[in-house]
């Protein structure tokens, strides 16, 4: 009998490898989370009350505690109030969710932009995109552009201002190279030369002291100095939102989930349709008493 071909030993040799590899390897399902077949696949991937959650036919939603005012109302996020509460439960009626098909979870802030798997469909709490988080989790877009706001002493002359004309004689700080020192200066225009400080806890220094008649931070940093660290100053009003590209809050998913692309379809409709402007004004302007200033 002929010797067998060495070549065809290696040949059927290396076929018996690569099958028993493909039979070890752990199966990709990401296939399941981006379906193909053009706008109809699409479509029924996100078919209302049907998306692949973490539990059939109900919504997680995360967040930390406790949960703050005016994001949510008396620590409570299944309540409905409070912008944050109001806007997950527009997001889940997009989707197709019931207010009772809705459950929370209690997530950490850190923990919710881990890497690592999630133990909510999407998580909600004041967090900014980033493309740094970005390499740990996914974003819906942006359901919050940041605002600027400014903040002063209760029983100082600048709190009664109710409008930017009413700021121009105060004397103003904010934190070198952020969009708050450029308010000060582009938007509100002083006629005296802001106070510009390396951190806003030296900001919050000069206002307790009354080296400044008010600072401007962001909007988010005016409600957690107010309520927590300075309860004797208060929000004296907000900006529009300043041009360019905004800082934005997102809905955190997990990395790669199934349901991104339909969470970020609602988030847009909610924008698009004027639902977000008008649950940010009455959770963020008139409940939080942080009007518009003009």
């Amino acid at each position: 009998m002929p010797a067998a071909n060495p070549l065809r030993r290696r040949t059927a040799a290396l076929a018996v490898l690569l099958l028993a590899a493909a039979g070890c390897a752990p199966q990709d399902d990401t296939d399941i989370a981006r379906p193909t077949g053009g706008p109809a696949a699409a479509a029924h991937a996100c078919a209302k009350g049907r998306l692949l959650t973490r539990a059939p036919g109900k919504l997680t939603v995360g967040t930390d505690k406790p949960a703050y005012a005016p994001w949510f109302q008396d620590d409570d996020p299944t309540s409905g109030k409070g912008f944050e509460s109001a806007v997950a439960y527009a997001v889940a009626d997009r989707l197709g969710y019931a207010r009772s098909d809705v459950t929370w979870q209690t997530v950490p802030f850190n923990s919710s932009v881990a890497p690592g798997a999630k133990k909510f469909d999407f998580d909600i709490n004041q967090i900014s995109i980033s493309d740094e988080r970005r390499r740990a989790v996914d974003f819906s877009s942006g359901y919050y552009d940041v605002r600027q706001a400014v903040i002063a002493l209760k029983d100082s002359p600048a709190a009664g201002a109710r409008s930017m004309a009413g700021l121009r004689h105060a004397r103003l700080g904010a934190q070198v190279g952020t969009t708050s020192l450029d308010v000060v200066n582009d938007v509100i225009k002083p006629d005296r030369k802001p106070s510009v400080f390396q951190k806003n806890d030296h900001a919050k220094t000069a206002l307790k002291n009354g080296q400044v008649d008010a600072i401007v931070v962001d909007l988010p940093t005016a409600f957690y100095i107010t309520s927590a660290e300075v309860p004797e100053a208060r929000i004296v009003g907000q900006f529009d939102s300043t041009a360019g590209k905004a800082e934005q809050f997102g809905l955190v998913l997990d990395k790669g989930s199934r349901i991104t692309g339909c969470v970020s379809d609602a988030v847009d409709s909610l924008r698009k349709d004027g639902t977000l402007a008008r649950l940010e004004k009455k959770w963020l302007s008139e409940a939080a008493d942080a009007p518009v200033l003009k």
